[in-house]
Order: C-alpha cells, then structure tokens, then sequence
C-alpha cells in the first residue's frame, strides 16, 4: 500500500500523529496493538514488514481463546513511527479521539529466527492471504494467523493456535496502556476540550461495558427483590481484601430501568417514583435496562447528608436530592450477582452516566481505620466494609458486607408506650423490640430525644395500631404500665451499650423509620463478628 493513503486522510498540522516517513527497521520485527476510541472504539493490530506498519482494525480486539474467531479489517499503512504513538487525535480530523499502546513487543514466522528469513516467510503469507506469527509481547504471546476473507479484499479472520500460551482468560480486562498505564478515558482527559471529552467518554464506558456483557449470563432482570445486608462490626480495619465505602444516611433503594420505564422502591418494597420523581426523571433518561442499589440522600449546602430533610423533602424541597448509586445487580439482559464485587464496581463506574442526582458512591481500598476516622470527623454516620469478592445475595445478611458507625445506634420496632409524666403529653417512653429469628424480644425503652412535635405525631400515628396483647413472645415486666400496639412502627434510637440480658442501655430517640420492614430490625450486637 505504501503511505499516500495514510498521508492523504490526515492534516499534520492538527494532528500529533507522526508524518508518513519511509524507514526501515532492524530486526527482530516489532508489532504494536493501539486501542483506538475513534468513531467506533476498535483495536488495532499493527506488524512491522517491508519498512511499514501492515494494519488490521480489530473491532472485538484479539483474543487468547483458540476457539474464538475476530474480523480484522485491513487499513492504511503506517510508518514505524506510529509504533509510539498515545494521545488524542483532535476532534475534526481523520480517526478523532485517544489511542493507547495497548501491548507492544516483537514477532516472527513460526518456521523462522527473528532474521531476514523470518520476515520473507511473513511477506509472503501476506501475499497468499494466510499470514502466520508469533507474538511476543506483554499481553499477547504465542502463535496467531490472519486469514484473508476470499469473498472481500479487506476482511480477514485474527484467529490464536492451540499452545501453550492459548487461554480462555479475557485478556481484554486489561484496558491500561503498558507504556503509560493509563486507560483510554485518562489520555482523553489531557489532550481534548471539555465537549468532546465527555461525548468519548460516554463511549468508551459504553463499550467497554459491551465487551464485558458476552461473558455474563443471560435472564430476566429481576422484579421487586430486596436488598443485601450488612451486620454490624466491633472496630474498623485494613485489609488487602476489602473496600470500604460511605455509609449513607438516607433511604436504602433499587431502581429498575426497563426501557425508559422506572420502577424506584425502598428495601421493605414501598414505592419511591411519587416521592422523589426528580430521581425518576433523571433515570430514566439512561439509554440502558439495568437494576442498581444504592442510597436516596439530601445533602445541605457543605455536602453533608441530612436524614431529616429527607424526610421533609416533599414538603420543604430543602437540600440537594441524590441518588449514590454502589452496586450493579443486572444490566442489558445479564446477570452480574455471581461478579466478585469489585468487578461489579468497576462495571458500574463505567456505564453510569455522571448526572447532577445520579452519582457513582466511591471506594478506597485497603485502609478502612484512616477512612472510618475521616468520616467520624467530617460528621459521617459511618462507613460500610465490603470484601473485594463478594457476590450479591437479595434479601440475605451477609458477614462479608459489615456496616461500622460513628455512633452506636440501633433499630427498634415499636411495641408499646407508657403514660407520660409531669410536663410532657402525648407518651412517656417507647417500649422497643427486635427479632431473634422467629421471636419478638424486647430490647428496653426510649424516652429521651423526642420533640414536642415529634411526640404528638407518634402518639397519633399509634393510636390505630393499639391493642390488649403483649406482642412480645415473652411479655417482659415493665415498671410502668404499657399500652400495647401492633408491632408496625420502627425508629432508629442512640444508646450505650447492651446489658447482660439484652437491654439498651440509656436509649435516646433519634428517628423514626419508614424505610425499614418490622421483620428485618435484628439486635445488632447479635451479627457482630471480629474485623477480618
């Protein structure tokens, strides 16, 4: 071919991409793999021979699997020089967008040395439309061949042999430059306006969640599923294994996406899509199906979730409304629960579009004490523990998902009240209860922390539930008389510790909880388990 093709497509004064100067290289051959994010997002094969790059654009990029076939369509020739080539090319020219060196190293013909032998053999099965290599490079290694499509001139099959080298492993994970390490969307992030940046960056997640979606398997997304759970842990930790993430201060949700139709409910299954429609809204302007789980916040003006303008939301409108999104449970027809989590994550940071109240809720690794106490200081109200390994469960309470506090707080479901004392009207405290499994035990009594407001509104939110039954499984023996009520309400109290029996110790009401189903409020200190 030469280089006039290759010269003619481009404008060099634009472009950082190097001019077509002839050259010949030495021997070994050398070969290079670009992966491209041009109008589509590509790979190419490049084979040094006859003082040129011989190139085959490669849509689905290589494989190590010798039972996978790949089109590869011939391009333009290109001078050596294009061998180190990474960066942008700019918007408006031929190619637009970042390329990073993929993998890179030498090659030859399998009958041959890396001489001048080698790169005869090589010419010709060029020429014969069956080309034979070795590769030997930092991903790629081992024989491979180029078969000519005999029905179209530029069509041929990137095919790798049976040996040693051959491996079902997607070796595509590796989406870094071995030059550079950086990823596609870094190298877009230094050399191209704000405008472009985005719309490339939007395909390069989209695609890259593509090529991830052929080995996941296919279902249904699931309808109305509830959450994972987390248990309690004594003390934050380090740990190579885990990941640790902010702990939300909102209400727990999943939203399924079905072709622009939006289904946003809590994790006791209560529809959320009239109570936050700006959420809807922005959901369901994602141009794919997907079930996420994640936390509805609102955040005041410093960034801080507030629970309580959560709460008032609809009324008062106060505070930024978010949705912080960690994990992605189902996407375009796959299921991604049997993914370690960590893949999960990564799968998610690439497909979720960065909108003003969807976000993606971050991670760091390893060093979960330096970031428990960073949350502590900023006000936080705690931080989760996740293993990097993880699979997803609905509905299950998992020790490898672990939640630790800033404070000690605990869920109670309400069983009862007491009359109030001197000044105070409506109630005098909250006779308070969990499961242990199938029995409803009391966990003490909260009367302190209440508003005036907040004592009137429980008392008429009381009043339709009450009955003469005791709805513990073992009445206890209060020191006041109780008005017993059905088991329906939960609130989220502060306190101090359990006594030998089982008893909060100075309990303080903090808030009730609307989000959270009666059956699923456990004593916390009975999931406690060590740090890892």
């Amino acid at each position: 071919m030469g280089l006039k093709e290759y010269a003619a497509r481009r404008r060099f004064e634009e472009t950082p991409e190097p001019g077509p100067a002839l050259s010949h290289g030495g021997h070994p051959l050398l070969f290079v793999v670009q992966k491209h994010a041009a109008r589509a997002l590509h790979y190419d094969l490049r084979l040094e021979l006859g003082g040129v790059l011989k190139s085959w654009a490669v849509p689905k990029g290589p494989s190590l699997d010798p039972g996978v076939r790949r089109l590869a369509v011939m391009v333009e020739d290109h001078p050596l020089a294009y061998r180190d080539f990474e960066g942008v090319i700019p918007e408006g020219n031929y190619g637009a967008g970042s390329v990073i060196i993929w993998d890179r190293g030498v090659y030859r013909h399998p009958l041959a040395g890396h001489g001048e032998e080698s790169e005869r053999l090589l010419l010709a099965g060029l020429q014969k439309g069956d080309l034979k290599f070795i590769l030997e490079g930092e991903k790629l290694r081992g024989e491979f061949a180029l078969v000519k499509i005999r029905s179209d001139e530029k069509s041929w099959l990137l095919l790798k042999k049976k040996d040693r080298d051959a491996s079902r492993e997607d070796v595509l994970r590796d989406n870094r430059s071995v030059v550079s390490d950086r990823t596609l969307e870094e190298v877009l992030e230094t050399g191209a306006s704000n405008r472009f940046h985005r719309k490339k960056a939007q395909q390069i997640r989209r695609h890259e969640a593509e090529e991830s979606e052929e080995e996941l398997p296919r279902s249904p997304m699931p309808h109305n599923v509830r959450p994972m759970l987390a248990t309690q842990a004594r003390e934050p930790f380090d740990h190579p294994d885990w990941l640790f993430e902010v702990k939300w201060d909102g209400y727990r949700a999943l939203a399924e996406i079905r072709q622009g139709v939006v289904s946003l409910y809590s994790r006791n299954l209560l529809p959320l899509n009239e109570k936050f429609p700006p959420l809807v809204e922005s959901l369901r302007r994602f141009s794919f199906d997907a079930l996420l789980d994640g936390e509805i916040v609102v955040v005041d003006p410093q960034g801080r979730p507030d629970f309580e303008l959560l709460q008032n939301y609809r009324q008062g409108g106060s505070g930024h409304l978010l949705y912080y999104v960690f994990d992605l449970l189902h996407f375009q027809g796959h299921d991604l629960t049997g993914l370690p989590l960590i893949r999960r994550k990564e799968f998610l940071k690439e497909v979720l579009p960065q909108t003003p109240r969807i976000r993606f809720s971050d991670h760091v690794l390893q060093d979960g004490v330096l970031f428990f106490r960073v949350a502590r200081d900023k006000g936080l109200e705690g931080i989760m523990a996740k293993h990097l390994q993880s699979g997803y469960r609905f509905g299950e309470r998992s020790s490898q998902w672990l939640k630790l506090t800033t404070r000690s707080t605990q869920e109670g479901v309400i069983a009862g009240f007491t009359p109030p004392r001197g000044g105070r009207r409506h109630f005098g405290t909250l006779v308070l209860g969990a499961y242990d499994g199938d029995d409803f035990v009391c966990i003490g009594h909260a009367g302190g922390g209440f508003e005036a407001k907040e004592l009137e509104e429980i008392r008429d939110r009381l009043e339709s539930l009450i009955q003469e039954q005791c709805p513990f499984t073992r009445q206890p023996a209060p020191r006041s008389p109780v008005t017993w009520v059905r088991p329906e309400l939960v609130c989220e109290v502060g306190f101090h510790g359990w006594t030998a029996d089982g008893i909060m110790r100075q309990p303080s009401f903090l808030r009730l909880r609307e989000d959270k189903a009666p059956r699923e409020v456990v004593r916390e200190e009975d999931g406690k388990g060590g740090t890892p």
